[in-house]
């Protein structure tokens, strides 16, 4: 009996859930004197919903059903619901007692009857009205749905919003339709007002809206329209909780984009590495104590730290971007669909282990199409391939060493991206994030050395599936490494011997007899910079845009902040810098043949 309750308990809180954002727009005509029905094939369910006006105001009512529960029983159900919703707003009628309201449906085909199921409605090929008390109502059936829209906590003037975590049925959001309004929710006495009195003042009409000075102290709202090419569905709204902000002024990268103002094209591509600071390790007291304190506990919010991604990221141009520390909800809701309406598309790449972030790579879809990709688990990729047997049998026998290795979530990605404008090229786009920890010189190192060598595999393999392409490599990420580390020797000359310091960074997990060697030889688009990541606690050169010298020649390394700047909330993040790391921008030229 005990479980009954709790599986009902839980399924009436998922129904809330489903209908709890979905406000359809009580003032918009199109959205009146209509029964929307909805077969949620998923769930079993069919849900029902409509504008109800009870005295002065309008209701909305949503009610979810079994498919083969008879009309009569919901509709039962329905004026039930109307019922109390009367009673609970005439007090004077609930003393003098309510006539019941009547429920039926209206010129309708014979087989259409009280007894059929909610199913049958939807295969009938007529119209159908049902009469709710006084109140008469078209049904319309799989209309194109708005299942969840709202806005963000956070809105700062001069960062693009949009609708947050936007989910459509039977519709898309390149078919619907997206206004934008601002209000002051307060009257002239400082009292706040309902969203109803607020008068609104329509301010954009797209996916996006950058809020302005004059919006600074108000409400946003956003309708939807959602549509699917032939038919529209319910308008639907969601008001900000908050209001407009000021924002933290000009931020740093908002000077750099002085640098990339302009698309590039021909034999130019613009390339982006950037570890944006997954909110997996923002979103907690540790960080906001102990890491990061220095930074104001609001410009660590994930809500307020997007804004600030998004806006950097869209002004780069880039034409390919290569993220570290992505979180998959960040991915999905806000990179995603924001960097596709500013033309580029995204692969995501999760980390080993139950590790919720990973990487991400965006390319421009009006310059790359993409061939394919590959992701390759450091410490699985190190265990079976041929290529990697010497460097396995170097350290498989020393436990401690092999036990840490293995236990990484480190991931790699390759993706293959052919230049529209150059077809006969072929780019292998590496990234990655490798292992952290100070004394952990020789676990990076391996993971470099696993990360060349699999990427000149897949090379080898593109060469025979694509016969007189060149093939070109540029590896990006946060290799947690600087300069003077063996992975930059790798990269850059081509060797890592047994004699560098990184293979006894711990004495107990010591490497003694291996040696790397690999033929791409590789250079630092943005050279080594003093630091690419700057904390209270370190500051160094981690980060890197590596590109194949034979194939590429640097056009242009954009700038990076002034140490005055990056101080001047005394370090990384802050709250005009939302990582802890600095993007790394490049663009770069095939060379020829």
């Amino acid at each position: 009996m005990i479980l009954r309750l709790q599986f009902k308990v839980m399924r009436l809180r998922l129904l809330l859930r489903r209908f709890s954002s979905l406000n359809i727009s009580k003032t918009k005509a199109m959205n009146s004197e209509k029964c929307y029905f909805r077969y949620i094939q998923k769930e079993e369910t069919v849900d029902i919903t409509f504008l109800y006006k009870i005295k002065d105001s309008v209701r909305q009512f949503n009610f979810s059903r079994k498919p083969t529960e008879t009309l009569q029983n919901v509709f039962v159900r329905i004026a039930t619901n109307i019922q109390k919703a009367i009673k609970k707003a005439d007090k004077k009628k609930a003393k003098e007692g309510l006539n019941d309201i009547e429920i039926k449906l209206v010129n309708v085909h014979n087989d259409i009857s009280e007894q059929s199921s909610c199913l049958d409605l939807f295969n009938t090929k007529e119209p159908i009205h049902l009469k709710f008390g006084d109140q008469m109502f078209r049904a319309v059936f799989n209309a194109p749905w708005v299942v969840n829209i709202n806005l963000p906590q956070s809105i700062l003037m001069g960062f693009p919003v949009y609708p947050d975590h936007l989910a459509l049925q039977y519709a898309s959001k390149e078919t619907s339709l997206f206004k934008w309004y601002t209000g002051f929710d307060k009257n002239e006495k400082g009292n706040e007002m309902s969203p109803f009195h607020i008068k609104w003042e329509l301010v954009g009409e797209s996916y996006t809206y950058t809020p302005t000075a004059q919006d600074v102290g108000k409400k946003l709202k956003i309708e939807c329209i959602p549509g699917n090419g032939e038919t529209t569905g319910p308008t639907v709204e969601a008001i900000s909780k908050n209001v407009v902000e000021a924002g933290p002024g000009k931020c740093p990268f908002e000077t750099r984009h002085m640098f990339t103002a302009s698309k590039l094209t021909n034999n130019r591509f613009r390339c982006v590495t950037y570890n944006i600071l997954a909110d997996l390790y923002c979103d907690s007291d540790h960080t906001r104590e102990v890491l990061y304190p220095y930074c104001p506990p609001y410009a660590l919010s994930i809500d307020y730290r997007k804004q600030l991604i998004l806006k950097e990221l869209t002004g780069y141009n880039a034409d390919i971007l290569c993220l570290q520390e992505v979180d998959a909800k960040i991915f999905n809701h806000y990179l995603q669909p924001l960097l596709q309406e500013n033309g580029l598309h995204g692969v995501f790449y999760k980390k080993g282990k139950e590790v919720a972030e990973g990487l991400a790579l965006f390319y421009r879809m009006d310059r790359f199409r993409i061939l394919g990709e590959e992701k390759a688990l450091i410490a699985e990729v190190i265990q079976t391939k041929p290529y990697l047997q010497e460097v396995w049998n170097n350290v498989k026998e020393n436990n401690k060493l092999t036990e840490r290795l293995l236990d990484r979530s480190t991931v790699a990605s390759a993706t293959f991206l052919q230049p529209i404008e150059n077809p006969n090229e072929i780019l292998l786009v590496g990234n990655t994030h490798l292992y952290f920890h100070p004394d952990a010189d020789h676990i990076r190192l391996i993971q470099g050395g696993i990360l060349i060598y699999w990427l000149n595999d897949v090379r080898n393999t593109l060469k025979n599936k694509f016969p007189g392409k060149r093939i070109s490599v540029i590896v990006c990420g946060d290799f947690n490494s600087d300069p003077l580390a063996g992975i930059y020797k790798l990269f850059t000359t081509g060797s890592a011997p047994n004699s560098l310091p990184d293979w006894k960074s711990n004495l107990d997990e010591a490497i003694s007899h291996l040696s790397l060697n690999q033929e791409t030889i590789l250079a630092s688009a943005c050279g080594t910079p003093p630091c690419t990541n700057y904390t209270a606690g370190f500051a160094g050169c981690l980060d890197y845009i590596y590109y194949e010298k034979a194939c590429f020649q640097v056009v242009q390394v954009v700038p990076l902040p002034s140490l005055e700047e990056i101080q001047a909330y005394t370090a990384l993040p802050s709250i005009v810098f939302p990582s802890d790391h600095i993007a790394l921008v490049a663009d770069l030229e095939f060379s020829h043949h």
